[in-house]
């Protein structure tokens, strides 16, 4: 039997604290030090990582993989290497695919085409109600059964709007620690939406989306998660109002956590302007104000974590008029240097926090063994190393994700990716794919 593999990383900045060596030996971290400390690393691959931090493996807990069904803007294997290059070594595939992963064959079909990507692990998402429908919930106890072990379920794209079906799954997955993650919008109050309502929608004439859409399915929703005694966590939060309702239940006690994206912590309404449909998100866009909460939110853990919503959407789903294009933006390869330039470089979070909200925190929530893990001897190489003093141009020819709407195109966006382990396995190597 051959010898595992082993690899040292050299002056590495462990969750941005002082410089020490980390070495791996097959997929687990087994020994960290100074060069007097280390042994063990003589056979070891260098890779000088001076100045640069090191952080646990990314977990995405709001990712849309396309497969099955809609191949042509995104694959688990596109998917999966643009997730590698943002410094994720798990994303949690959501449901909204074709057909909709509502029963244990399609998650499992999914799973089996994660473990095959090689590139970061996969764990599906479950629908709550059967095809996204809301009318009839779909089979949550066979997809926890399954060899895909989901115990994350969401109708995301859509709104599990009866409040007795919402019920009902709260009831469901409690039996087996399982979460319910609420995609927040009233459908009443937001048919024909087509931004923020606000100033600019009011001054560009377009259908308004009112933050009460989303504030009053989170009141409710927080409201039965404690009556059931279960678990809700709120999917993509974007205004303020709703910072305020989810810090009230946390107030409380109850079970319930929340994710905000990138996306969200950096552009606002007055973006829609251009007409520009890459803009185009649900929730949509909000304003300077609300901005600014999500960030305080985040920094101060009312918030729990980030979360990508990478929806990727062919060419011709955005280059359209703004009223006929697909909401939603690519997001897992700009995540990480999004949050440095929002969260990190003004001082709101330090490297710890930002490893808490966009690995600790999201693989817990999802119940997933492996991530999420210390940066210590022992502990699974899932491991992200991240120059942050890198600056770039956003340069949406070089992505990894099969579609290109991203609304960072041009825009000078810090910190870079140079490395991803998976289980002690480079998948990224000096910023490109293994």
């Amino acid at each position: 039997m051959s010898e595992p593999k082993k690899t040292l990383l050299r002056g590495a900045r462990i969750l941005g604290g002082e410089p020490q060596d980390v070495l791996i030996t097959g997929e687990t971290i087994t020994a960290i030090g100074t060069d007097s400390t280390v042994s063990g690393a003589e056979d070891a691959t260098v890779i000088d990582a001076e100045g640069q931090v090191l952080l646990p493996g990314l977990v995405d807990l709001h990712t849309h993989l396309r497969e099955p069904g809609r191949e042509d803007s995104e694959t688990v294997l596109t998917g999966t290497r643009a997730a590698a290059i943002g410094g994720f070594t798990a994303v949690h595939a959501m449901a909204n695919t074709f057909p909709v992963a509502d029963t244990a064959g399609v998650v499992e079909q999914v799973y089996r085409l994660g473990r095959e990507s090689g590139y970061c692990d996969v764990q599906p998402v479950g629908a709550v109600t059967v095809g996204l429908e809301g009318k009839k919930l779909a089979e949550l106890g066979a997809m926890h059964d399954s060899a895909a072990g989901v115990r994350v379920f969401s109708d995301d794209g859509k709104c599990v709007d009866d409040a007795v079906i919402m019920r009902r799954a709260l009831e469901y997955v409690k039996a087996f620690d399982g979460v319910i993650a609420q995609h927040a919008q009233e459908p009443r109050l937001t048919e024909g939406a087509q931004m923020n309502e606000g100033v600019v929608s009011a001054e560009l004439g377009l259908g308004g989306w009112p933050a009460v859409a989303e504030e009053s399915i989170i009141s409710r929703d927080v409201l039965l998660a404690a009556h059931v005694g279960s678990r809700v966590h709120i999917c993509h939060l974007s205004t303020a109002g709703s910072v305020e309702i989810v810090r009230w239940a946390k107030s409380k006690g109850w079970d319930v956590t929340a994710e905000v994206t990138p996306h969200h912590l950096l552009l606002t309404d007055e973006l829609v302007r251009s007409y520009n449909p890459v803009y185009k998100v649900n929730p949509p866009l909000r304003t300077e104000a609300d901005v600014m909460v999500l960030r305080e939110a985040l920094a101060d853990g009312t918030i729990d974590c980030v979360a990508t919503d990478h929806a990727p959407h062919p060419h011709e789903d955005k280059d359209c008029e703004w009223g006929a294009a697909a909401m939603g933006m690519v997001g897992l390869e700009t995540a990480l240097s999004v949050v440095q330039h929002t969260m990190v470089d003004t001082g709101l979070l330090g490297w710890a926090q930002v490893a808490e909200r966009m690995s600790f925190r999201p693989a817990a929530i999802g119940r997933l063994e492996g991530h999420g893990r210390p940066v210590s001897v022992g502990e699974p190489a899932n491991l992200t190393l991240v120059d942050p003093a890198y600056r770039g141009v956003v340069d949406p020819a070089g992505f990894a994700s099969r579609s290109r709407n991203t609304p960072y195109e041009g825009r000078e966006l810090p910190g870079r990716v140079t490395h991803t382990f998976l289980r002690g396995r480079a998948t990224v190597v000096d910023g490109k794919l293994a």
